[in-house]
């Protein structure tokens, strides 16, 4: 490896009056699910949202003056955006992140209001990073990777380093798993603490990693859609790839339904706002509850997520959690009888979010109309009683 756990401490020093030392949150509500005690690394409260400062703060300082007098280039859909900004803001030079068509505002304005430029270039991260790296050719600026070099993977690693000071009997630490800055820097910490197992957790629509470890190199990978936009990173990096090889224990995948239950949890329980990437680790305990030794720590690696995401993914998460149903019923289009429907949902303690006529559904007969009643129940038992009680008073559902 290229990097070790000296460079960890030392950007520990140099992070120690930049960035926050998040708490450790015990998790009853986790500890319950999984019979362990369950914390939470809440890197969603970090400066900027985000551990991505601690890397790009940590690989900023270590430019020299020559250097930051150019400026620093990005690429990125929000977090690495805000972390580069704010640091490039602290340490005096001039930050242009390129940030794909159609990034979301709220991102696009927090990365200029941390006073770094903005640009738009292509329609995704790695189109975005094409137009960084033709900038930086054409003005000096250098380019601060999001996971790809040293010094990102030194300041990402300060992360591990607080958990095992905070916890001293960890036994697993659950990350999120992108490009790897975050996991291989965390994993840095076995030099100290080699008992303690790794675990890098991936979207399952969008994992470079499984196909890149069994190969042993770094591979691109289709991705796939995902809400999981902080994670979804085609191709390994090449500086992180050989230690999430040599030091990782395993590495899970979790579908966007786990990812949406986990934030609703999250939501619920911890009274955490956490992205659906930062959810990742508490999605993969939810899949296998007693599949890891504890104490077990779940790292939020971020919180900024678009408010009109977050309605798109609570719906996914109760949806998932079969709290969250349709139901299609069909009657005579006659005076009364939605009124009767509406009434026998009230009776069975169903709350309804949503009414839809049709009229022209295929398979209507004369003077017959179709609802479809979106409805909120309390659990996915509570569902299949609803479904079976307005059979029995009489009403058709499909």
């Amino acid at each position: 490896m290229t990097v070790h756990l000296r460079e960890v401490e030392a950007a520990r020093t140099l992070l120690q009056h930049v960035v926050e030392q998040t708490p450790l949150a015990h998790s009853r509500w986790l500890s319950t699910r999984a019979g362990t005690p369950v914390h939470l690394k809440c890197e969603n409260l970090q400066r900027t949202g985000s551990f991505k400062i601690r890397g790009a703060y940590t690989r900023i300082a270590g430019l020299s003056d020559e250097e930051r007098g150019l400026g620093v280039v990005a690429a990125s859909a929000g977090n690495h955006a805000q972390g580069v900004a704010l640091a490039a803001s602290l340490l005096g030079t001039r930050a242009t992140i390129f940030m794909p068509e159609g990034a979301a505002l709220p991102k696009v304005a927090a990365t200029r209001g941390y006073g770094a430029e903005v640009r738009f270039a292509g329609s995704g991260v790695t189109e975005a990073l094409v137009h960084a790296r033709r900038f930086a050719d054409e003005t000096g600026a250098v380019l601060i990777h999001p996971f790809d070099h040293e010094d990102i993977l030194a300041g990402q690693g300060t992360v591990g380093l607080e958990i095992v000071e905070q916890l001293p009997d960890v036994s697993t630490i659950l990350v999120p798993l992108g490009g790897g800055g975050l996991a291989a820097g965390i994993a840095l910490v076995r030099e100290q603490r080699p008992d303690v197992r790794i675990v890098g957790v991936q979207a399952a629509d969008a994992a470079a990693y499984p196909a890149s470890l069994a190969q042993g190199r770094p591979l691109a990978a289709d991705l796939g859609p995902t809400m999981a936009d902080g994670i979804a990173v085609a191709e390994p990096g090449i500086v992180p790839f050989e230690v999430v090889r040599d030091q990782l224990d395993a590495v899970v995948t979790v579908s966007e339904e786990s990812m949406s239950t986990a934030l609703i949890g999250l939501l619920e329980r911890a009274k955490m706002l956490v992205e659906p990437s930062g959810a990742a680790g508490v999605a993969a305990l939810l899949d296998d509850p007693t599949g890891f030794e504890g104490p077990v720590v779940a790292v939020l690696s971020g919180g900024n997520i678009d408010p009109l995401v977050l309605l798109d993914v609570i719906r996914h998460g109760l949806s998932a959690a079969a709290r969250f149903t349709r139901l299609r019923v069909r009657f005579s289009d006659r005076p009364g009888e939605l009124t009767r429907l509406l009434h026998d949902l009230a009776a069975l303690r169903v709350n309804v979010i949503d009414v839809m006529h049709d009229r022209s559904a295929e398979g209507l007969g004369v003077r017959q109309v179709e609802v479809v009643v979106e409805v909120a129940t309390n659990s996915a038992e509570h569902g299949d009683e609803v479904r079976e009680r307005l059979g029995g008073l009489g009403h058709t559902l499909l």
